[in-house]
């Protein structure tokens, strides 16, 4: 009889403790869905009337692991920008946008690099290898300037354990290069490419580098199954949300369904001999 009251007790003490926490809003384990609408009403306000609008998915993936960040104190609470990089689009595209998320407005829209090893017109292969030429996938903070080979360049910190936590000793950093442009593009069908810095063209490199330095978030995305399972900062548990005013009748928005496509190489006698685009999921 005792053994079953001390049982009793034990569930009545966890049982207050969860609805104390859920009470005062700090527990959102339970709630994905108003974590969601969160999420969708953030989106729904940036204004992205001059540029082609970043996709709904890789935004989500992105401001979960930005708010974790900030929930973790890993971000400057001066500055509320996010960078991401779309890197399932072509390099020929425009895949790099940086929002201010006080002001729900995307402040930059143009082209970046990725790694020689990662790919041609397309990145499809990542690594946080020194010496491999590769881009890294994940989350990063921006951290201080410094002069180098490529003028202005921003120091980056990987986030990422195994993804990109050698992003500061590999000398991975934002930088302007002249062959992130038109112009290349025009020559080769595709962007330039870097040693694995995610380079930016050189006429915006330095307002760009000056906008988001000192402790923002950069996320560098892929349809990466392997990545998306296993990112800390993806998938951790999100534990309070900013006050935006959301009400419980928002909805996630209407979305056009555009699948994420992956680019397959076709290899005969050891060269390329058909490249193919396929839709992908990882969830």
């Amino acid at each position: 009889m005792r053994k079953l009251a001390l049982c009793l007790l034990a569930y009545l003490v966890v049982s207050l403790s969860y609805i104390s926490a859920s009470a005062d809003g700090t527990d959102l384990s339970n709630d994905n869905a108003r974590i969601e609408r969160y999420v969708a009403q953030e989106y729904r306000q940036i204004n992205f009337n001059n540029c082609k609008p970043l996709s709904y998915e890789v935004f989500d993936e992105a401001y979960r692991g930005y708010m974790n960040l900030a929930g973790s104190s890993k971000l400057s609470t001066d500055k509320h920008i996010i960078s991401i990089c779309d890197l399932d689009l072509s390099s020929t595209e425009k895949r790099l946008w940086i929002i201010d998320l006080d002001k729900k407005k995307v402040l930059f829209n143009t082209y970046v690099a990725h790694g020689q090893g990662s790919g041609d017109e397309y990145a499809t292969a990542f690594s946080n290898n020194t010496n491999s030429h590769q881009t890294s996938l994940g989350f990063y903070v921006t951290g201080d300037t410094y002069e180098g080979e490529h003028g202005t360049s921003l120091r980056l910190n990987g986030m990422d354990e195994g993804f990109n936590d050698a992003a500061f000793d590999r000398g991975i950093v934002v930088h302007g290069a002249d062959y992130v442009s038109d112009k290349f593009i025009n020559s080769q069908d595709r962007l330039g490419r870097s040693w694995g810095c995610p380079a930016v063209p050189s006429k915006l490199s330095l307002p760009i580098i000056n906008t988001i330095k000192d402790g923002t978030c950069l996320f560098i995305y892929h349809t990466d199954s392997r990545y998306l399972h296993a990112s800390y900062w993806v998938n951790k548990k999100i534990s309070n949300l900013p006050d935006n005013g959301i009400g419980a009748d928002i909805a996630v928005p209407m979305v056009p369904a555009k699948p994420r496509m992956r680019q397959i190489q076709y290899i005969t006698n050891g060269k390329v001999d058909s490249v193919k685009l396929v839709p992908v999921s990882v969830r």
